[in-house]
């Protein structure tokens, strides 16, 4: 069966797993998932990343980031632009996520970005999900 949304896939299954306070997740591999989970590290949000080869399909192991409390770093994760309705939107007018205490995701023409990057670059595009 076809999976519509993969990148809603990715968004539930790790909110899934840090209400449950599992150590890492494994989701199924493709380009724009991993720009996503890079993103996700560069930005303190999750511990690390490994890319598994597999014949049939990469997967992709999220290690998840608590803080001392056993609370997750992530907050919250959620998905704004979906397959039914996508959002666009120019640089100027990304909003921003808890007045700069949580991120944008976008997907631009230079590559998935966060919105204060496609903020400084001058360059909109749709806006994935939100994450704080």
């Amino acid at each position: 069966m076809t999976m519509t949304d993969p990148i809603a896939d990715l968004i539930v299954r790790i909110k899934n797993a840090i209400m449950v306070s599992y150590d890492k997740v494994e989701v199924p591999s493709s380009k724009i998932k991993i720009n996503i989970v890079k993103i996700l590290k560069f930005e303190g949000y999750i511990r690390n990343y490994k890319i598994i080869k597999h014949s049939k399909q990469d997967i992709i192991v999220i290690y998840l980031k608590y803080n001392e409390d056993k609370s997750s770093v992530i907050k919250d994760l959620k998905r704004i632009s979906k397959p039914s309705c996508r959002v666009y939107s120019r640089y100027k007018k990304i909003p921003r996520v808890l007045n700069g205490l949580g991120i944008n995701i976008v997907s631009t023409s230079k590559g998935v970005l966060t919105d204060r990057e496609a903020r400084k670059m001058g360059i909109g595009g749709e806006i994935i999900c939100s994450v704080w």
